[in-house]
């Protein structure tokens, strides 16, 4: 290593041409590297998702659930099956171990289900999937005093225009039924033509099909022959035909069928300020930027919206780039007031040219880590900012102890190229050292398990690599710089400049607090070495203490202010859409006087405090996307999502209004669990308990008392059970 800190020093080529490599490289990766919100992470989990439509959760259970889990308990690699019966679907999830095969595992649990031979007629295919974390970036809503089948035409116009975009290349329509033809024959309409419902399906499937008819050669080419009978409206399947008589009458389904051509019977709805909406989501893929997509739908929106219809509006919705943009913002500021405040203290302390290459390698450290991130498959996204953020107080150190020693060599009368040798290879030692005992401290993070681990990776990466790079402009590109400075001579006779008169007044209060007060201080410690001891030990034990009395809280996630409050509400399952607007308008009510009282007092003409109020009854997207779960659709599930001025405009804490609204809103009746929130980040309930037992009246009697308990807790709030 010696050797290697001398032979750049002497070869200033090379190290200037390390530095430029360095330099390139990284700037490349910045205007290259991928950008999202939270880094794109593949799931150890595999769902199959078996449909029972009608069936009552504990059918489900019984004929779907159990026999999936007994199917596929002995696949290898499998660390956890949860399974959820609801009314109409069974979802089971499997847990893989840490560093299994996914792909073999989804191949080897696929033919496992594919044995099963005893589930019910009424079943449909399993879907059996690798569980995906989908990147949405943002939401386009169509929302207005129109019908649901207008709303969904021009949502399927919008996704349509949208994916035509170069940037944007998926998109998913949301907040609308699936449409559907349904076919209703009465018993007696069937006795009085002489037929069953089987001979009505048989007609039907024959009637609507495309069928390829082979190919017929002739002198020209071969042509391939095809019946095109596919149907795609209910005024088609009116005219298939069920019966011809011998005299060549015929009978169309018209003539014995009630025909609806309309949505799917699902209890469900979108709203946005309490007007029917549709929600086209748009999605980051690949290496697109998240800047880059939202940016492409906002541009979109604004040019689109005069061309909708009279009543109809188009918004943007859940614009995940703020967030982005707000910590890219943060990152930035904060390095370029480091970056300044360092520059300054040096130039107060050493002297300017030397404080300039100092600078100069805090830059080309953080290039450098640019550079390594897309090799470990790191992204510029939420949790490697942070990262960056962190790493800004850490990078200092070892190039400020290689100037500031190389700068005493030079006090001392050495050469340049001598004092930037001698300098460096003093402290390279304990430079590398102390580098190196920060990696070791940040690697465990590295192999945390499980799906928080895949999230933790992004903070050693981008920390090692800036320690890395720090060490190595430190120990081979600083030197060389430093050995081409020259320092000024000081002239005894002329008047020094401002810069010198600032230098010499810093240097007479820091000799001034070295042996007026560091010095005296160190001598009496070292001369009373059992009572600095003693202290110590009292404070640690003392610290200890406090931690250990709960003076000092203890939180694995830190609640994050955001720009949203959410109500997640669900009932007995068999609500109808009555209930659940009967609910949604207790919950909007008691919004509005929560949003009337923390208005109070702003000034004239300020911006309202909310944007848009989003509700969901049928499914609880926020929620979900949260907790990393999916749930069953039905009228039982309900969400209210109140978007907010960005908490620099509206200087109120959310958390404090979500706190709020929930004693405002009260209880609600027939409520199953009723939670609110406002939190940036969650990392999970603070309390959660699993109860399991054959006995499902016993589990539920369990789960009763133990809630009950639970809310006799002063700060225990929101309870709710996944039964």
């Amino acid at each position: 290593m010696n050797g290697l800190i001398r032979w750049f020093a002497d070869n200033h080529v090379a190290a200037n041409l390390l530095m430029l490599v360095i330099a390139v490289a990284g700037l490349a990766s910045v205007l290259s590297i991928k950008q999202e919100v939270f880094p794109e992470l593949t799931m150890d989990i595999i769902t199959v998702q078996v449909p029972y439509l009608g069936a009552t959760p504990a059918e489900v259970e019984e004929a779907v659930c159990v026999r999936v889990e007994e199917q596929i308990h002995g696949v290898d690699g499998i660390k956890k099956i949860t399974s959820t019966a609801s009314e109409g679907m069974g979802m089971i999830m499997v847990e893989l171990n840490r560093g299994v095969d996914v792909r073999k595992a989804l191949d080897d649990i696929k033919a496992e289900v594919d044995r099963i031979v005893t589930f019910p007629e009424e079943t449909e295919k399993p879907i059996i999937s690798q569980m995906e974390r989908k990147n949405q970036a943002i939401d386009v809503v169509i929302f207005g005093d129109a019908t649901e089948a207008t709303l969904k035409i021009l949502a399927e116009k919008v996704r349509d225009d949208l994916l035509a975009l170069p940037d944007i290349t998926y998109a998913t329509i949301g907040g609308t039924r699936p449409y559907e033809i349904s076919i209703e024959v009465s018993e007696e309409n069937l006795q009085a033509y002489g037929l069953t419902l089987s001979q009505v399906t048989q007609a039907v499937k024959t009637g609507s099909l495309d069928l390829p008819g082979g190919s017929v050669k002739t002198e020209v080419g071969e042509i391939l022959v095809r019946t095109k009978g596919q149907l795609y409206t209910g005024e088609e399947f009116g005219q298939i035909v069920v019966i011809t008589s011998l005299d060549g009458g015929q009978v169309t389904l018209d003539r014995i069928a009630t025909i609806k051509d309309g949505f799917e019977d699902l209890e469900t709805g979108s709203f946005l300020d309490s007007k029917r909406a549709a929600i086209v989501s748009v999605f980051r893929t690949g290496d697109q930027g998240v800047l880059t997509v939202t940016s492409k739908a906002k541009e979109y929106v604004e040019n689109m919206k005069s061309q909708m219809p009279p009543g109809v509006e188009l918004a943007t919705w859940h614009d995940r780039s703020t967030i982005y943009r707000g910590r890219m913002n943060l990152l930035g500021k904060n390095g370029i007031f480091g970056l300044i405040l360092v520059f300054l203290t040096l130039t107060i302390s050493l002297e300017f040219r030397l404080a300039l290459w100092v600078t100069v390698g805090l830059v080309i450290a953080f290039l450098g880590a640019f550079w390594a991130l897309p090799f470990f498959g790191v992204s510029l996204n939420m949790i490697s900012m942070f990262a960056f953020i962190v790493s800004l107080g850490l990078v200092v150190d070892d190039a400020i102890v290689v100037g500031e020693n190389v700068y005493a060599h030079r006090e001392m009368g050495y050469g340049r190229l001598k004092a930037a040798k001698l300098g460096t290879l003093e402290v390279g030692g304990p430079v590398t050292f102390a580098v190196l005992t920060t990696i070791v401290a940040f690697l465990p993070l590295a192999f945390v398990g499980g799906v928080m681990g895949k999230f933790m990776l992004n903070i050693p990466v981008v920390v090692i690599a800036i320690l890395v790079f720090s060490l190595v402009e430190s120990l081979l590109i600083l030197p060389a710089h430093l050995s081409t400075i020259k320092l000024a001579k000081k002239d005894p006779n002329r008047e020094p400049l401002l810069y010198g008169r600032m230098k010499i007044k810093f240097d007479t209060l820091v000799q001034t607090v070295l042996h007026s007060i560091y010095r005296p201080t160190l001598k009496y410690a070292l001369s009373h070495r059992a009572l600095v001891i003693a202290v110590g030990l009292s404070t640690m034990i003392v610290t200890l203490g406090w931690f250990a009395s709960g003076h000092i809280k203890f939180t694995f996630m830190p609640k994050v202010d955001a720009d949203n409050l959410i109500a997640a509400l669900t009932l007995p399952q068999g609500s109808t859409m009555d209930d659940a607007l009967e609910a949604v308008a207790q919950l909007e009510e008691s919004l509005e006087q929560t949003l009337a009282e923390f208005s109070q007092g702003r000034p004239e003409g300020a911006d309202p405090i909310v944007k848009h109020v989003s509700t969901s009854i049928g499914s609880q997207p926020r929620t979900n996307e949260r907790n990393q779960v999916s749930t069953s659709g039905g009228a039982h599930l309900i969400e209210v999502n109140a978007e907010l001025l960005v908490a620099e405009l509206r200087n109120i804490p959310s958390p404090d209004m979500a706190k709020r609204w929930r004693e405002l809103c009260g209880p609600i009746t027939g409520a199953v669990a009723l939670s609110f929130s406002a939190d940036l980040f969650h990392g999970g309930k603070p309390v959660y308990v699993q109860l399991s037992s054959p006995n499902t009246e016993g589990l539920l009697a369990a789960g009763r008392q133990l809630k009950a308990e639970l809310a006799t807790y002063p700060g225990v709030q929101d309870i709710t059970d996944t039964f």
